[in-house]
Order: structure tokens, then C-alpha cells, then sequence
């Protein structure tokens, strides 16, 4: 979103955004005054008792939220200078799991690159600005049902280093599946799935970012950022033929603006960090002579080398674990889901949707990155120089062109950009198979 800039590319915080923020947190406090707390809502969205501290983390830094479909999640959280909320050993357990399934060495952002259409500036927001300075205090409001947690802000302001920030809580999301039996007609089958919910709101000059992690009953991931806030009137400009018109007449011009956001995956399923990384590619043919239909043929390519990926039609990727089966026999693995998506051709880094790349502690920004030393690249891109996979890590780019509209003022409704990983093959069934449905595993004929 446009912004009024400030000479060596820092966004500005205006007199203005900042009485805003005040009074904002004014109004929280003023709500808490008046009674209401940080732990809003019926206690079925909250864990009864104090979690039990996750592995490699306090109980502090522990999230465990049993659904009430049965399924319990489990991670650890910390708080990076960078990168602001950082997930750490995340597990899934869905009923009838005698022991939770390691999914996730660790979850975090990766970059937000926000270049302009003019070329006159070019963010790097997670590495470049104070986005996790930034962390915003969550009303009670905000986290329906949930618990808001307490964050200590790495460089943040020592008047103020803690900020609750941090929210948990569990939404439904409709069906999670529904079923007819056509064998007994007065029958059906159907479950609302519900979802853990971790998000934080980090502001950037002008605009905030929502950054929602959704975690659901089935074993599904949802990695999004919400783009909302302001539109900045002291950035248009009707003279360079880009943009926008905002307000009355053609006047005002919204200055036009791509969001590249990279997400950094590193896969541990079933504890192992020794993930498998395959691409499937199907190829659609004309019908054959004696054949109703076209015909199609997927094929499996193990990617054994550091990859620089782009999606394609009939194109899809897993992570598969190296030491994990279902009670089927089968490999789990984690099928990489994209969302919608603006591919940048802008920069290097941005040209390809998905990188693989072998682990290396200090590549942990897709751009800009400034944990390696001196001589090291500083984008993703060059880091996929042909090393042998052993620990694979997953960045995946997601873009959006914002041109703004007059919708767009005042506030900015959000803007969402983001992508799944779903399970694939991780149980034998559904998860939230119902017990008498149970028995229909593979091969089955209607009961006599």
C-alpha cells in the first residue's frame, strides 16, 4: 500500500498513524479497565489447563489446543527480531493416533518484498523495517474466544517490551465433510470441521499485516497474510501515469505496488529432518482409438538437488517422510498447496514459486538476508546451486499486484495471500471418519 518515504528507504511512522495507534491502545486499556480480560470467551476455544510443555519449549512457549473433533495440535512459539512469530515443532494427533505426528521442524515468514510500480522504492520489510517492532496489542475483540498472550519484543521499546500480541483461539469452518449413505436412506453422514487459529498483526508504515497460521481438524496447514490499514493520501501522484484514481475525479492516483510474501518450511515429519521432496507432472492427451475420454499419465520425478520450482498445469509437489508409514504402509507426506498468486519477474528471487534448498542455519530470509557472513548471496535464488538434498528446506512465493481502489479507503478491508499444506497419505482414513464408517478402508462392498 502507498506510504509517504523518507530518504535510505525507511517507512515513515506519521504524527498521525501514531495518535492512532494510541488511541487504539487507549481503547484496549480503557476495555480492561471496565473489566474485560485478555482471555475472552467460552472455555471450549482455550485449553482447559496449562498446557504441558512442548518438546524443546516451556510451557510458556508451548500452544496445545485439543479440537472438539478430537484432533489436539502442539508447537512451540518464540518471538524473532525479524521474522516477528516463529513456530517450532509442530505435531498432529487426530483421534484414533496413539502418539502425535511430527510435521514441522519449524514454520516462519520468509520475506515480504513490496516493490513499487514507479521504481522510485523497494521494501524488504521483514529484513529492512521494524515489522516485528511492530507488534501491535490485540483487544479482547480481536481474538473471539481465544487467549491473547503476552510477547517480549526483541528491540522493541523498552518503555513498553511486552505486548500482547499473540493470539490463539478456534473458528469453524463449515462442512468437514458430508455424506449421503445410499445404502441406508434415511442416513447421512456429515461433521463441522473446526480450526486452531494463531495469528499476530504487525504494522508497517501505513498498513498492518495479519499474519494467520490456521491449523485444521483434518491435518491441514493455512499459511496467509492479511494486508489491511491505510492508504496513504500523501503518496499519490497523477503525474507518472500509474496508479489508481482515489477520490473525486482523476486527481489523486494511488501509486500501483506488488506484495512478494515467502513463507521458510523445514519439514520433520515423524521426527526426521531427512524429508523426500517429489513433484508429480500429468500430461493430458487426445482420446485414444476405442477410448471415451482423453487420457491422462502422472509421473513422479524424486527431486534429489536443490530445486528452483514454478507451477504449470497438472504440476504439484510433497515433502514425504523418510521414516514414517500410516497403518496402511503408506509414506506420509504433506502435498504443497498454492494459493492464488501474482508471480513478480521483477527480481531473481522472485521469478520462481517454490525453492528448495539444502538446510544451512543462516538462510533464513528469501531476500535480504543478513545472518550469513560476508560473501554469502543474499537471496534464495542463489542458494540453489546444485547440493544434494539431506535436509531439504521449502520457501514458497506468494504474489499479489495491488492496484488500488476506491473501496480500498477508509480502512483498507484485507487483502489475503497465502497457501496450504495438506496431508497425504499421514492416516490410513478421513481423520474425522466416523467408528462405523470405519471398516469401509480400501476395497469394500455394501454389508449384507
Amino acid at each position: 500500500m502507498p506510504e509517504q518515504h523518507q530518504p535510505g528507504g525507511a517507512r515513515p511512522r506519521t504524527a498521525g498513524r501514531a495518535a492512532r495507534k494510541t488511541a487504539a491502545v487507549g481503547l484496549t486499556l480503557a476495555a480492561l479497565a471496565a473489566g474485560a480480560t485478555t482471555t475472552a470467551g467460552p472455555a471450549a476455544a482455550r485449553p482447559q489447563t496449562a498446557p504441558a510443555a512442548a518438546p524443546g519449549c516451556s510451557a510458556a512457549y508451548t500452544i496445545e489446543q485439543k479440537l472438539s473433533t478430537g484432533t489436539t495440535w502442539r508447537m512451540c512459539w518464540h518471538y524473532d527480531s525479524k521474522a516477528g512469530l516463529v513456530l517450532e515443532n509442530v505435531s498432529y494427533q487426530p483421534e484414533g493416533e496413539s502418539k502425535p505426528i511430527k510435521v514441522l521442524n519449524s514454520a516462519r515468514l520468509g520475506q515480504i518484498h513490496v516493490p513499487y510500480d514507479d521504481g522510485k522504492h523497494e521494501y524488504y520489510d521483514l529484513t529492512g523495517q521494524d515489522f516485528a517492532q511492530e507488534l501491535q496489542e490485540l483487544a479482547p475483540g480481536e481474538c473471539p474466544g481465544g487467549t491473547i498472550k503476552t510477547v517480549r519484543v526483541p528491540d522493541g521499546d523498552p518503555r513498553h517490551p511486552n505486548v500482547k500480541g499473540l493470539c490463539t483461539t478456534t473458528r469453524s469452518r463449515g462442512h468437514a465433510y458430508r455424506m449421503h449413505d445410499l445404502f441406508q436412506p434415511d442416513k447421512t453422514y456429515q461433521k463441522q470441521g473446526k480450526d486452531l487459529l494463531v495469528y499476530t498483526v504487525n504494522q508497517v508504515g501505513w498498513y498492518e499485516y495479519i499474519t494467520e497460521w490456521r491449523f485444521q481438524d483434518d491435518g491441514t496447514i493455512n499459511m496467509n497474510i492479511g494486508a489491511t490499514g491505510s492508504l496513504s493520501y500523501e503518496d499519490y501522484n497523477a503525474q507518472d501515469g500509474r496508479g489508481w484514481p482515489i477520490g473525486k475525479g482523476a486527481r489523486d492516483y494511488a501509486t500501483s505496488h506488488s506484495h512478494n510474501v515467502f513463507w521458510r518450511l523445514d519439514f520433520g515429519l515423524d521426527g526426521s529432518s531427512k524429508t523426500k521432496v517429489e513433484q508429480y507432472d500429468s500430461v493430458v492427451k487426445a482420446p485414444a482409438s476405442g477410448r471415451e475420454g482423453p487420457t491422462a499419465k502422472t509421473t513422479r520425478t524424486k527431486i534429489a538437488k536443490e530445486l528452483a520450482g514454478d507451477y504449470k498445469t497438472y504440476r504439484w509437489w510433497r515433502a514425504v517422510s523418510a521414516t514414517g508409514k500410516n497403518k496402511d504402509g503408506h509414506a506420509r507426506s504433506y502435498e504443497l498447496v498454492p494459493g492464488p498468486t501474482t508471480k513478480y519477474p521483477g527480481r531473481a528471487f522472485t521469478k520462481h514459486d517454490l525453492y528448495v534448498t539444502e538446510y544451512n542455519k543462516c538462510e533464513l530470509f528469501a531476500s535480504n538476508n543478513l545472518k550469513c557472513g560476508d560473501g554469502h548471496p543474499k537471496s534464495v535464488d542463489k542458494w540453489v546451486g546444485g547440493q544434494a538434498l539431506t535436509h531439504p528446506v521449502v520457501w514458497m512465493n506468494v504474489g499479489f499486484h495491488h492496484i488500488a481502489r476506491d473501496e480500498d479507503q477508509q480502512p483498507m478491508p484485507v487483502h489475503w495471500q497465502g497457501f496450504s499444506i495438506a496431508p497425504r497419505d499421514v492416516t490410513a482414513m478421513n481423520p474425522l471418519t466416523p467408528k462405523d464408517l470405519a471398516w469401509e478402508n480400501g476395497h469394500w462392498e455394501p454389508r449384507s
